[in-house]
Parts: structure tokens; C-alpha cells; sequence
């Protein structure tokens, strides 16, 4: 359990109390600790522990910003590489450089 990054031993939380009670209990019936943390977990789910097992979930959690990183540069480059330069852009014809001119003059 963790309460503002405490373990349930730590903590002041009346969930925290209710897990210290059960863990009691069920270590009082004879269940190992691998069985109480199993149990524990089954029941209010992979957050109540201090430290996540390695897991399918956890590897999600804190794979997707680094894969969402890696993808949003490669977007950035491909961006980049396709969008039109404007260094061809073509020079003016004399037709178009007078008209210009003509219009600045005015």
C-alpha cells in the first residue's frame, strides 16, 4: 500500500489499517507471505504495493512515453523531409519583376 509513497506500515490511512489487519490475519492463518501479497494483490490490484511486479501493465506504463518520444520524432523528421523547401522556389520572369516594380513606384 502506498500512501503518499509510504509502505502500509508507514502509513495513517484507514485502508492502510484495514491491510495491516488482514495481512495479520492471514499470515495468523498460516498463508506465506508470497500467498498474503498474492492475495492482497488479487483482491486491490498491483497498486497497493510499494514496489509493482515486472509485468505486462508495468512495462506499458513505463514503456509508452519513451515509445510516444521515439515515434514523435520520427514524425518530426519525416515532417521535415516532406514538406516543400522553398530555396526552388523560381526566380521572377520581366514581365512580373516591371509589374512589381511598376506597383512599388505608385
Amino acid at each position: 500500500m502506498v500512501c503518499q509513497n509510504q509502505s502500509i506500515d508507514d502509513s495513517n490511512a484507514d485502508l492502510a489499517r484495514d491491510l495491516r489487519i488482514l495481512v495479520r490475519d492471514r499470515l495468523t492463518r498460516g498463508d506465506s507471505d508470497k500467498q498474503v501479497v498474492d492475495y492482497i494483490v488479487s483482491r486491490y490490484g498491483e497498486f497497493v504495493l510499494l514496489k509493482p511486479r515486472f509485468s505486462l501493465h508495468t512495462l506499458l506504463l513505463w514503456g509508452m512515453p519513451a515509445v510516444l518520444l521515439i515515434l514523435g520524432i520520427i514524425a518530426l523528421i519525416v515532417f521535415i523531409r516532406t514538406r516543400p523547401s522553398t530555396r526552388a522556389v523560381a526566380a521572377l520572369t520581366k514581365d512580373e519583376q516591371a509589374r512589381i516594380d511598376k506597383l512599388l513606384k505608385q
